[in-house]
């Protein structure tokens, strides 16, 4: 009787039934589970880390992780086929869009990029940076990663 009130209730506010139950545990990844993992040559300049990743199952599309960029440190140029959600926790940071100015970053701020918008992200020359990376998958894949940023690009 609760999973077809609920399934009722999904339905006439337009959720999917197919995933609504009861059964379904919820899942806690304890701090310290999982190691940290170095960010990859190809993909970064600098010392970065990322921690604390995840990725939903299906249907979910969800996974991200913590990183963090010793001074200086900084992806490669990327894109997201849906778009990324970065929530500076630490530091000072950069972001920049393809063509656009680089902009700093702060503990708090919140960063939306758009899928498919060419972009990077890392510390500041200075103060490391850390944030939380969130993307969606869209047919196994959540980026696109391109040629490295430039001692030049960087230093706008």
């Amino acid at each position: 009787m609760k999973l077809a009130a609920a399934a009722a209730i999904a339905l006439s506010i337009g959720v999917s039934t197919a995933y609504a139950t009861d059964e379904a545990p919820i899942t806690v990844t304890r701090v310290g589970s999982q190691p940290s993992s170095a960010g990859a040559e190809q993909n970064f300049t600098g010392s970065v880390f990322v921690d604390s990743r995840f990725q939903a199952g299906a249907p979910a599309r969800v996974g991200g992780g913590v990183v963090t960029f010793e001074p200086g440190a900084r992806t490669a140029w990327h894109t997201h086929p849906l778009g990324q959600t970065l929530i500076v926790t630490s530091g000072v940071g950069r972001v920049q869009k393809w063509g656009d100015a680089v902009q700093e970053i702060r503990p708090g701020d919140v960063v939306w990029i758009p899928p498919g918008v060419k972009h990077w992200h890392g510390a500041g020359p200075t103060v490391g940076m850390s944030h939380i990376a969130i993307a969606e998958s869209l047919d196994g894949k959540s980026v696109d990663w391109m040629e490295k940023v430039s001692e030049e690009q960087y230093g706008q």
